[in-house]
């Protein structure tokens, strides 16, 4: 019996079958059938099950002789079935990569619920992902299995069948099954939910929903089969009925059906011209039919349930537009404000370049805004400790302001502030750039600390790479380069390149990075606590995964599953994993030993906290080297990745560490301990001196002695590779006792 029977119905989906079979098929987790049926599609739908039949013997194809429906199709995949649990798959959705094995892993942490539940993205054909904006409520938060009276918003969940595992045995119980016409989902799901003696919710995306640009989603389309939503709530309420015990839900889900009324009355596109008012009459019917004490609306929707009713549907339709129109009327009014807030701000900005330059102001930024972070955030911090004559202030958005320090200003991009401070501020600081418009005037010095050693290529170096240039704009990439008066480098490789990627005149900071000067005045109670901060067990192993972004691909999708990693090294270690600032939301999804760490501010932190790195071809690599910590490479599309964004050197010939191609290499250089062996060692060593010569722990005071104090001698003397002693990693990684270096310094406020 396999752990999974998943049930694609197919029917005019060609184009998009073959990669949702493969999305079934390719998964890591493989104790399953997949059950496919052609539910007598005109197209090669039948003939592309048939082959993926042959080629696979997990693959049951079902030819039915007439249209059913896809009420119908899944239950003749479903009469079929003889998995412990069924999975239902619509024909142009796909499963992510690693959903079966986190859904398996979490049915068997929850004791096998009748009903597990987990979540979606959109996926659009414009490459836009987003998640489910009710992701919240499928928190993996004790009990673990409950019933639904426990946790009744999950019925604010998208009511439909594909985002939920079936215990077969449970549906076969409760006779559960798919009536014909349009919502099929609504008396299938509601009493699935209702019924289930045990539920769980598994906090992963596992579907990636396909919203097509066209011919896509029946429901989307015009017709009066709409008209089928009362006959499918008529079998819900029927199902009540024969359930005395669950009458209390009936007011709970007469609100439901009067919103899902509501929903579709005001959608677009939807009911056939002319027919509102009877879909208003019918819905009163219904409301009449199933009215329940107890049902309470929302405040918000308390006018559209009295509304709908009572088949008000002209005073429905008037207040609709009503409300559309005063929508429109406040985008507009929006729009104009902001015109003339940005040409109010402009006449500010020259205003402000007119005034004497502040020599005891400094203006830091990171990563676009983003928040405190990187080398800007290392040099603030020590700018304050060298020199505290200088105000310091950070740009940040608002959503990433509550990282800053409270001794230093807070600037919100755009306002009159943020232009003051860039035009009147002698010194700028930032790891990308400032907002093009900015002026460099004379007096002003800015420092560009860059965010990484270059593995990929940089700047001008793009021009012949198109697929990760894009739109990007050379001459204002120069232009900005010009304004630079220091570009610090981390060694003579970046140094090297930054000289040919940013042609200008500047001078070069041969410092190493600030942000990595943690690494050497953290104290082993510093990592402790973080560890705990973050949830890793006692004596557990934690690896830190980071992948880099792709710029071959519209979506960013994790390489590697780190739930199958974790699954497969067991309960001694723990996987950090951490998705690249430009990934989609929800990378990584919630799974057991997986703790999803990408929205923490501090990589540095995370560093810290680890026993060892995963990464592919992320800068990461350059300062986790300094920590002398294992590094495992994972290249398994080494020939895309060089192929769209080229390198400037071959990583796999001078790594930090072991190198694995595939999943399969990488979990067996973990279990047979080669990440942490002697080889490895040796390869990090050499990787350390050729990348870290500068990292020692003294690069931010260095930099603010040169630039803000301009010191030209006298600088902290640079600390040989080998006699550095970073702070030991806490966890069940050997680790040879050593003394602190008497120069070491505990650390300032600044959360790690």
């Amino acid at each position: 019996m396999p752990r999974f029977s998943v049930i694609v119905p197919a029917f005019k989906v060609q184009a998009y079958l073959h990669e949702c079979l493969d999305s079934v098929l390719s998964q890591s987790f493989d104790d399953l059938e997949l059950i496919a049926v052609d539910d007598c599609s005109p197209d090669s739908c039948g003939a592309i099950i048939d082959e993926a039949a042959a080629r696979d013997p997990r693959v049951r194809a079902v030819h039915l002789p007439e249209n059913a429906g896809l009420g119908g199709a899944r239950n003749a995949g479903l009469a079929r079935a003889c998995g412990e649990y069924v999975i239902f798959l619509d024909s142009d959705d796909t499963l992510v990569p690693g959903a079966l094995q986190a859904i398996a892993d979490r049915l068997k942490h929850t004791d096998e619920p009748d009903v597990l539940v987990y979540d979606y993205a959109r996926t659009y054909w414009t490459g836009e992902i987003t998640r489910n904006k009710f992701a919240a409520l499928l928190s993996e938060q004790e009990p673990a299995t409950f019933r639904l009276e426990d946790r009744p918003g999950l019925l604010k969940l998208l009511m439909v069948a594909w985002n939920k595992a079936y215990r077969r045995e449970f549906v076969e119980r409760e006779r559960l099954a798919f009536p014909p016409g349009y919502y099929e989902d609504t008396p299938f799901t509601y009493p699935a939910l209702l019924a289930a003696s045990t539920v769980a919710t598994l906090d992963r995306v596992c579907v990636h929903y396909r919203q097509r640009r066209e011919g896509g989603n029946i429901l989307a389309t015009t017709s009066r089969r709409h008209f089928d939503i009362f006959d499918q709530y008529d079998r819900v309420f029927a199902f009540l009925d024969a359930r005395p015990e669950l009458a209390h839900w009936r007011g709970v889900l007469f609100c439901r059906m009067v919103d899902h009324f509501s929903t579709l009355a005001t959608t677009r596109g939807r009911l056939p011209r002319g027919s509102r008012p009877e879909f208003f009459r019918r819905a009163r019917a219904h409301c009449a039919r199933h009215r329940a004490p107890g049902a309470r609306p929302s405040l918000r929707g308390r006018l559209r349930h009295v509304l709908m009713r009572h088949g008000c549907h002209r005073v429905y339709r008037l207040l609709w537009t009503t409300d559309l129109l005063r929508a429109r009327a406040r985008r507009v009014a929006g729009a104009g404000r902001r015109v003339l807030h940005a040409a109010a701000v402009r006449v500010h900005y020259r205003i402000q370049l007119r005034l004497p330059v502040r020599k005891d102001l400094a203006v830091f930024s990171a990563y676009w805004n983003r928040g405190y972070a990187c080398n800007p955030a290392a040099i603030e911090e020590k700018v304050r400790d060298l020199a505290p004559h200088i105000r310091t202030a950070w740009i940040a958005d608002p959503a990433h302001q509550h990282t800053i320090p409270a001794a230093t200003r807070r600037l919100r991009p755009g306002s009159f502030a943020h232009w003051s401070a860039l035009a009147r501020a002698k010194y700028l600081v930032n790891n990308v750039n400032f907002d093009r418009r900015m002026v460099k005037r004379p007096g002003q010095i800015m420092l560009q600390t860059h965010h990484g050693t270059p593995l990929k290529t940089m700047g001008i170096d793009l021009r012949e790479r198109p697929a990760a240039a894009r739109d990007m704009d050379f001459e204002q990439l120069l232009a900005n380069a010009d304004k630079w008066d220091y570009s610090l480098s981390a060694n003579r490789h970046s140094t090297l390149v930054w000289e040919r990627a940013y042609p200008a005149a500047r001078t070069v900071l041969e410092y190493g990075y600030p942000r990595n000067d943690v690494f050497h005045r953290a104290t082993p109670a510093d990592v402790v606590r973080l560890r705990a901060a973050l949830g890793v067990p006692e004596g557990c192993t934690a690896i830190l995964y980071a992948p880099t972004h792709r710029d071959y691909r519209r979506t960013q999708r994790p390489p590697l599953d780190p739930a199958r990693l974790a699954n497969a090294l067991g309960d001694r270690f723990v996987v950090l994993a951490r998705a690249h600032y430009l990934a989609d939301g929800n990378a990584f999804g919630a799974a057991h030993r997986v703790v999803d760490v990408s929205g923490h501010p501090s990589v540095e932190s995370l560093a810290l906290a680890s026993d060892a790195l995963v990464t592919d071809y992320s800068s990461l690599m350059f300062d986790y080297a300094g920590l002398d910590r294992p590094i495992v490479l994972h290249t398994s599309d080494w020939d895309a990745y060089q192929a769209a964004r080229g390198t400037y050197f071959d990583v796999r010939t001078c790594p930090p560490g072991a190198v694995a191609r595939t999943e399969e290499e990488l979990i067996d250089i973990f279990t047979t301990g080669h990440w942490r062996g002697s080889r490895s060692a040796q390869l990090r060593a050499a990787f350390r001196e050729r990348f870290c010569p500068y990292d020692d722990g003294h690069a931010a005071e260095r930099v603010v002695r040169r630039v803000f104090l301009n010191e030209t001698g006298g600088l902290p003397a640079f600390v040989p590779p080998a006699e550095r002693i970073p702070v030991p990693p806490a966890g069940a990684v050997p680790q040879l006792p050593c003394p602190r270096p008497a120069t070491g310094a505990p650390l300032s406020a600044r959360p790690l």
